[in-house]
C-alpha cells in the first residue's frame, strides 16, 4: 500500500488527471490484493507470488515522477518490468509455474528484454530532451543518474527498438497463451473460462499499447479511446483469477452434493457421471478392483494376507472394471488418482481424469473421500442384502419345515389316534345293536327287559355320543394344523371347506390350479386367519375370499363387513400371519373394505 501511494504520489507530480491517479492506483493495488489473497489460501502455487509482484512493479515506473536522480533512473529502467512480470504470470497461469521450455524461454526473454534493453534505453535518456517518450510528462523530472550520453536521435532509435522487440514478444506471449488453450483439456478450459477470457482481452490491449508506443503519432485517436478499457482489462485479470479460484471453491463445496448422491447408493455408473460434474471433467472414468477382498463375508473376516510391495495402479489398469463391468480402458493422457487405502490387492478403487485436475489436490482428494464413502456405503449394503438373503432363506426353510411337521403330525393323527377311535366307535355301535336285539328277543319270556338292560344301552349310546365328538374334535384339530384337503386338491377346494364349516356365511372365488405347497399353506391360513378375526373380533355378518393369480403372483383377499380397525401391531395374529407371509416372499396389506369392514390382501410369489 506504501509503494502504491508513493507511486500515486509521483505519479500526481507529472501534472497527471486524477482520474488517471486514481486509475493507476486502483491497478497495482488489485494485482496486489488478489495476489496476497491467493497466496494465502494456496501457499504452494505461485501465482499469489506472481501477482503480488505484479501489484509491486506496476508502480516502478512512476518513479520516474520525481526529482531524486537514483529513484528516477530506476524507474526509467524498469518501466516495463510489470510487463515481464505479468507475461510470467499470464504463461504460469494457473498452475504458478512454467511448464514447457518454450514457455519458459519467452518468460526469460520478458526479463533479459527489460534487464538489457531497459538498461541501454535508460543510458541514453534524457529527460529534459525526451521527456515525453515515456507514458509520463517527465519534462520537469529527472535528472537521471544513468545517462551517459544526451542525444535525442540515439535515443529515438534505442527507444523504438525496445518497444518493437517488446511487441514482438508480446505476440509471441499471446500465440503461446493460444497453444496452451488449445492444448487445454475440457476441464482447464470449463473451470479456468473467466480467467482465460481476461487474459486474453489483457493481451489484446496490452498489444495495442504496444504498437501505441510504437507509431504514436498515427494512432493517438484511437488510443484516447482505447487508454481506460486497456487499464480496466488489467484490473481484469486479477479478478478473473479471483473469479476462478471462487469457482473451484465452489467445486470443492459441490462435494458435498456428491457425498450425498453416493450415500443414496446411486451406482457406479451414476457415480460416475456425478463425478464428471463435479470436476468439471467429462473424461473422468472410475475404476474398481476386480478383485475387491475387502467385503467381509457372512463367515467373517479372513486371515490377513502377507503384505505386497506397493504397486503403482498406472501400470496396473488391467485390474480395474469400470462402471458396466468391462476391463478399465488404457486412456492416454489422462491422469490416474488412486482411491482408498492400498490393500495387499492394490487399491480398491482409481479415478481416470483430466492432467489439469493434477494442480488441485484437495478438489481430488474431497471427490475421493466420497468415492470412498459410496464403496463402503455399497459394500456394506451388499453385505446387508447377503444376509438378509440369508435370513430369508432360513425362514423359507423353517416355514417349509413347519408345514412338513405340520403334515406329518395330520397324518400321525388320522391314521393313528382317529382311526383307533373310529374303530372304538364301531365297536360301540355294534354293541349297543347287540344289546338291542338280545331286548326284543326276550319279549315272549317272563318279565320282558330288565332295568339293568336298559341302564346298559343307556351307557353304551352315551359312550358311543361322547366317542363321537372326540372323532370330531381330533379331526377338527387334524384340519386346523393342516387339513389333509389342502396337501390332496390345493387352496381352492381347501378354502371352501373351510368356509362351509364356518360359522358366518363365507362366499368363495377361487381360481383352479395348484400352487408350491409353502405357497398354498401360507394362502389357507391367511383365509383361516382372517375369517377367524371376522367371526371373534369384527362382528361381521359377511365374509367374502377371492383367491387368483396374477401374473407372477397368487394374491388372496378377504373382505369382511364388519367393524373394521384390523391392526398386526395390536394382535399377535395377524403379526405371526405377516411373519409367515414374508418368510414365504409375501406381503400382507390391511385396509378398509370398499363399503366398510376390513379387506385383508396377501401377494404372495408363485412363479
Amino acid at each position: 500500500m506504501a509503494a502504491g501511494c508513493c507511486g500515486a504520489w509521483a505519479y500526481g507530480r507529472t501534472g497527471a488527471a486524477w482520474s488517471d491517479v486514481l486509475r493507476d492506483l486502483a491497478v497495482g493495488w488489485a494485482y496486489a490484493g488478489a495476489g496476497l489473497l491467493a497466496w494465502w489460501r494456496r501457499p504452494a502455487n505461485r501465482t499469489g507470488p506472481l501477482m503480488l509482484a505484479e501489484g509491486l512493479t506496476w508502480f516502478l515506473g512512476n518513479l520516474q515522477g520525481t526529482t531524486v536522480p537514483v529513484l528516477f533512473a530506476l524507474g526509467a529502467w524498469t518501466e516495463a518490468l510489470n510487463l515481464a512480470v505479468l507475461a510470467h504470470l499470464l504463461l504460469a497461469y494457473p498452475e504458478g509455474r512454467t511448464t514447457t521450455s518454450a514457455d519458459r524461454r519467452v518468460v526469460l526473454a520478458g526479463y533479459l528484454l527489460v534487464g538489457v534493453g531497459g538498461l541501454l534505453r535508460a543510458l541514453v535518456y534524457d529527460p529534459a530532451v525526451s521527456g515525453t517518450a515515456s507514458y509520463l510528462d517527465c519534462r520537469g523530472c529527472g535528472p537521471n543518474a544513468l545517462l551517459v550520453h544526451s542525444d535525442a536521435g540515439l535515443f529515438t532509435l534505442v527507444d523504438l527498438g525496445y518497444r518493437w522487440l517488446g511487441a514482438a514478444l508480446t505476440l509471441v506471449c499471446a500465440y503461446r497463451l493460444v497453444r496452451r488453450w488449445r492444448a487445454g483439456g475440457p476441464a482447464r478450459r470449463r473451470a479456468l473460462m473467466p480467467a482465460w477470457i481476461a487474459v486474453v482481452v489483457a493481451v489484446a490491449f496490452i498489444g495495442w499499447e504496444m504498437l501505441h508506443l510504437v507509431a504514436p503519432d498515427a494512432l493517438a485517436p484511437a488510443a484516447t479511446v482505447l487508454a481506460l478499457p486497456s487499464d480496466l482489462s488489467q484490473i481484469a485479470v486479477p479478478f478473473a483469477f479471483l473469479a476462478g479460484l471462487l469457482r473451484l471453491r465452489l467445486r470443492r463445496a459441490a462435494v458435498a452434493d456428491l457425498v450425498t448422491e453416493a450415500a443414496a447408493d446411486p451406482g457406479l455408473l451414476r457415480l460416475q457421471e456425478a463425478l464428471a460434474r463435479t470436476l468439471g471433467d467429462p473424461s473422468v472414468r472410475l475404476g474398481v478392483r476386480t478383485a475387491d477382498t475387502s467385503t467381509v463375508s457372512a463367515a467373517g473376516p479372513a486371515d490377513p494376507a502377507p503384505a505386497a510391495p506397493p504397486r503403482d495402479p498406472r501400470t496396473l489398469l488391467d485390474d480395474y472394471t469400470d462402471p458396466y463391468g468391462r476391463p478399465l480402458p488404457q486412456a492416454a493422457g489422462l491422469s490416474v488418482t488412486p482411491l482408498g487405502d492400498e490393500g495387499p490387492d492394490g487399491f480398491p478403487a482409481v479415478l481416470l481424469h483430466d492432467p489439469a485436475l493434477d494442480d488441485e489436490p484437495e478438489l481430488l482428494a474431497a471427490a475421493g473421500a466420497a468415492v470412498r464413502l459410496c464403496l463402503r456405503a455399497s459394500r456394506l449394503r451388499a453385505e446387508v442384502r447377503v444376509r438378509e438373503q440369508g435370513t430369508a432363506e432360513v425362514r423359507a426353510r423353517l416355514l417349509r419345515a413347519a408345514d412338513d411337521q405340520r403334515r406329518r403330525l395330520e397324518r400321525n393323527l388320522h391314521d393313528g389316534a382317529q382311526t383307533r377311535l373310529v374303530l372304538a366307535l364301531m365297536a360301540l355301535r355294534r354293541a349297543g345293536v347287540r344289546t338291542g336285539a338280545d331286548g326284543a328277543d326276550g319279549k315272549g319270556r317272563e318279565d320282558g327287559r330288565t332295568a339293568e338292560e336298559a341302564a346298559l344301552r343307556r351307557a353304551v349310546a352315551d359312550a358311543e355320543e361322547t366317542l363321537r365328538q372326540a372323532v370330531e374334535d381330533l379331526r377338527d384339530l387334524a384340519q386346523g394344523i393342516h387339513p389333509a384337503l389342502l396337501t390332496r386338491e390345493g387352496v381352492g377346494p381347501a378354502v371352501t371347506a373351510l368356509a362351509e364349516r364356518s360359522a358366518l356365511p363365507v362366499r368363495v372365488t377361487a381360481d383352479p390350479g395348484r400352487y408350491p405347497p409353502f405357497v398354498e399353506s401360507a394362502a389357507y391360513f391367511t383365509v383361516c386367519e382372517a375369517v377367524s378375526n371376522a367371526v371373534k373380533h369384527a362382528r361381521a355378518e359377511r365374509v367374502e375370499v377371492s383367491v387368483r393369480r396374477e401374473g407372477a403372483l397368487l394374491v388372496v383377499e378377504v373382505t369382511d363387513d364388519g367393524t373394521g380397525g384390523a391392526d398386526p401391531a395390536k394382535g399377535t395374529g395377524l403379526s405371526l400371519l405377516a411373519d409367515r407371509l414374508a418368510a414365504a416372499g409375501g406381503v400382507l396389506r390391511i385396509c378398509g373394505g370398499p363399503h366398510g369392514g376390513t379387506r385383508v390382501r396377501a401377494e404372495l410369489p408363485c412363479a
